[in-house]
């Protein structure tokens, strides 16, 4: 199907952003499970969550033809390696 859209023009990417600081986000931070998020940052290579601006940056940087016109079918993890820390690091506090 990807295929079939590109032939018109169209560029089809995805983002998939990790934890993102919103209000529910901070409210996650500060609940039971809030020691493993914070150490789980910690450990990662970010040391971070990310923002909403980070996620708009990606955005708009797979949005302007004139700098990326060649990237297409692709998703983009924007997690500052937490999905890798989760998976492949010793998380024990």
């Amino acid at each position: 199907m990807l295929v079939n859209f590109t032939k018109n023009g169209a560029r089809i990417n995805s983002i998939s952003p990790g934890i993102i600081v919103t209000p529910l986000a901070i409210d996650e931070f500060s609940g039971p499970r809030g020691d493993f998020y914070k150490n789980m940052f910690a450990k990662s290579p970010a040391g971070r969550p990310g923002t909403a601006d980070e996620v708009a940056n990606l955005a708009e940087l797979l949005l302007n033809n004139n700098r990326e016109g060649f990237i297409t079918g692709s998703d983009f993890l924007i997690d500052g390696g937490t999905t890798a820390t989760y998976f492949y690091a010793n998380l024990s506090l």
